[in-house]
């Protein structure tokens, strides 16, 4: 099915990156302070504390002295007044480095092709494209009619549409299936409370209809005059609904088509390849299902197979068959076949692609004479691709130890060229073709990175680590040419380790400018993820969650001793997930870290979990636990971050949260960092970032991202006492 992107993916990306938060600093030394005179510092603010029961399975209770931070209409004057005295709080720490930080943001920007544009990628008669204009943050939407020579239709303008708001996004956007109307969704307080819209290509005409809280998931009908959305709760902002809007109708009046009544499951809804259905994709921690209609009359979803605790499966039809991503007899995936019709019962369906125990399945996508599908060994994402028959293979190579190969866009299934987009941590992400035929390479671009990067000035290492149990944790690293492993350096160490979601080696263009400082930045491949197979995962949730965090601190001791970093020049880096990591490894090892950066950090575990009405917290149950049982509540609050807080000595730490964030709500890094400054007794700075009109995501626009990216930077330089 075409594919729809979770956020916990897209952030992890962006993390990785480098296009979203950056690096941070740490606590201790001050030798490469920034000499700028200092404004004068401000005292630590200091939170109130208000007695607040928080009642757990069996009667069992736990005060939460700061729970009085959370407000859900962020409004609570006195808690706003908090927030905003660590904000200045934090302006007076980065005073004496604006002037680094503001070189770190020029030497970035001087990175950037500012008038860049994406691959064009053809689908139904146009080229589509995104292109950026110089000194502009958004991206502006074009397409261009039979080649690129034709004449530009721009869409949508992002910069435009951006004038004014504190935040801007457009999530998803999808064109008629007559080329003439576009449907989008927009978020324009980072909160991920979408706003569908439909603009008229032809006139330039906006139209009256609009559609708010819902999903950035749309797909037009082929009458090009419905469009099927997912409605969700304003208040837990979990996917509910998926709606049919007849243009010029009431939206009111839009038809209910499906709802979900176990609020474990997200939501999302595509087309097929084929365009023939329309499917809704189901999907919990350990089970999916999916539902599909007909594209010309969708009404009816009909189930391809019901769900079932620890079965998982994806389809998408073409050519009258529906190939299926299957983990049922196989915990590494396999790729099964059924006929059209042979719909809910998975006994009719029959192999394609045979399990693997050392391989492990991540992705797919059907051509008409050839099938892709994205794989995992060796704590690699490589490319393969099959004839239909699912017998010979070729193996997309590389030549470098450690890479990233994706499937990019191939929007028309009709063709022998496989586009995919490869990347390491030396090499700017490219897109690429492959002839599936002849093997013949295209590549169609490689990101340029100006202000004189050259590749072949850089080193990338695969290497394993080995953690406390004996199993072998693979890391991927790069620094400059010219590195001496002389235990020296100092060190940026990133990870994030949850949902099955795998960090995987790539180009970060912020990075650069550790290099060229002489760090070496490092990537952790530990537990919780999917880089070794499904076993990877199992072994970093639920009961096993606390292999994630014993990894991480492995990894840092590995590459120490080894002579990649000094043990006391180690800065970790970790967000939203991964900041549930860097919360953990400051409790357990906070002598190992001279700066640990947390971004969007999940830090209050076990109230977050013993409360349904927080979005998200029932689609959690199956990577966490529900602490309504006492073995999950026990186990979970033996490593939540903010309940471990003590009186101890804390590495330096780099805060940051959005007020809007509607996956890591703001009060929960509020509250750590509260209990922190209260509890901790070394005099290390502590500094929390808070912005005031963004989400999870951090501000949006490609520049704002640069300067938070700078600040975090300039801050972690100043304590790693990096010039």
């Amino acid at each position: 099915m075409k594919p729809y992107l979770p956020l916990s993916v897209a952030i992890g990306a962006m993390l990785m990156s480098g296009c979203g938060k950056g690096p941070s600093d740490q606590a201790g030394g001050t030798a490469g302070a920034d000499k700028t005179a200092a404004s004068p510092l401000l005292t630590p603010p200091v939170a109130a504390k208000k007695p607040h029961e928080v009642e757990g399975p069996n009667g069992l209770k736990r005060q939460d002295e700061y729970y009085w931070l959370r407000d859900d209409t962020r409004k609570n004057p006195e808690m706003l007044d908090y927030l905003k005295a660590e904000n200045a709080y934090a302006d007076s720490l980065m005073a004496p480095l604006k002037d680094s930080q503001e070189k770190i943001y020029q030497e970035i920007i001087a990175r950037v092709k500012q008038d860049d544009s994406s691959v064009p990628y053809f689908e139904r008669d146009y080229w589509y494209y995104t292109r950026y204009e110089p000194g502009q943050d958004y991206p502006v939407y074009a397409r261009r009619k039979g080649n690129m020579q034709a004449k530009e239709e721009i869409m949508l303008d992002g910069n435009a549409m951006a004038a004014g708001k504190g935040f801007f996004q457009v999530g998803d956007w999808v064109v008629s299936q007559d080329n003439k109307l576009l449907a989008y969704a927009e978020d324009t307080n980072g909160r991920r409370e979408y706003v569908i819209k439909v603009k008229n290509l032809e006139t330039g005409e906006t139209y009256k209809d609009s559609i708010s809280d819902a999903e950035p998931n749309i797909v037009w009908a082929d009458d090009n005059k419905t469009l099927l959305y997912v409605e969700k709760d304003p208040v837990t902002l979990l996917s509910k609904r998926v709606k049919a809007h007849v243009l010029g109708d009431d939206v009111k009046n839009a038809a209910l088509l499906y709802e979900e009544k176990d609020d474990s499951y997200y939501m999302g809804i595509g087309r097929t390849t084929s365009d023939k259905y329309i499917c809704i994709s189901l999907d919990s921690t350990v089970s999916t299902e999916q539902r599909c209609t007909l594209a010309a009359k969708p009404e009816k979803f009909d189930v391809l197979a019901p769900r079932q605790r620890d079965f998982e499966y994806s389809a998408d039809h073409l050519d009258g068959r529906w190939v299926i991503r299957t983990n049922w007899d196989a915990p590494n995936f396999r790729l099964m076949t059924t006929l059209d019709g042979k719909w809910g019962d998975r006994n009719q369906w029959k192999e394609l692609i045979a399990h693997d125990k050392n391989t492990f399945i991540d992705n797919f996508a059907v051509f008409r004479n050839f099938i892709a599908v994205e794989e995992r060994s060796d704590g690699l994402q490589k490319l393969r691709y099959f004839d239909l028959n699912g017998k010979n293979s070729s193996l997309v190579k590389s030549d470098e130890p450690a890479y990233t190969m994706a499937l990019n866009v191939n929007a028309e299934p009709d063709t022998d060229w496989l586009r995919y987009s490869y990347n390491s941590m030396t090499t700017p992400s490219s897109t690429i073709e492959v002839n599936v035929k002849t093997g013949e390479k295209k590549v169609l671009k490689q990101d340029p990175v100006l202000g004189g990067f050259d590749a072949n000035n850089y080193v990338t290492e695969r290497l394993w680590a080995t953690a406390r149990d004996g199993t072998k944790i693979p890391v991927s690293l790069v620094y400059r040419k010219g590195f001496k492993k002389d235990g020296t350096a100092a060190m940026l160490q990133y990870s994030y380790g949850s949902y099955g979601i795998s960090t995987d080696p790539r180009f970060s263009l912020t990075a650069v400018s550790l290099l060229d400082r002489g760090m070496v930045y490092a990537i952790a491949h530990i537990r919780g993820g999917q880089e070794m197979g499904r076993a990877w995962y199992d072994d970093g949730h639920l009961l096993n969650k606390k292999n994630t965090f014993t990894d991480f601190i492995d990894v840092t001791d590995f590459l120490v001793k080894e002579g990649y970093a000094s043990k006391d020049r180690v800065a970790a880096q970790g967000g939203s997930a991964g900041g549930l990591l860097m919360g953990a490894i400051a409790n357990m090892a906070p002598e190992k870290y001279h700066l640990i950066i947390a971004q969007v950090p999940f830090v209050d575990v076990v109230t977050t979990m013993l409360d349904e009405s927080i979005p998200l917290t029932t689609n959690e149950f199956d990577e966490w636990g529900n602490p309504k049982e006492q073995k999950y509540y026990d186990y979970m609050l033996s490593y939540s971050p903010y309940d471990n807080v003590q009186a101890k000595n804390y590495p330096a730490l780099y805060v940051g949260t959005g007020l809007h964030d509607s996956q890591v709500q703001y009060f929960e890094p509020a509250k750590w960092v509260a209990r922190l400054r209260a509890k901790k007794t070394d005099t290390n700075p502590l500094l929390f970032r808070v912005n005031m009109e963004a989400g999870h995501g951090g501000k949006s626009g490609r520049f704002q991202r640069f300067k938070e990216t700078s600040e975090v930077y300039a801050f972690m330089f100043q304590q790693l006492g990096v010039k």
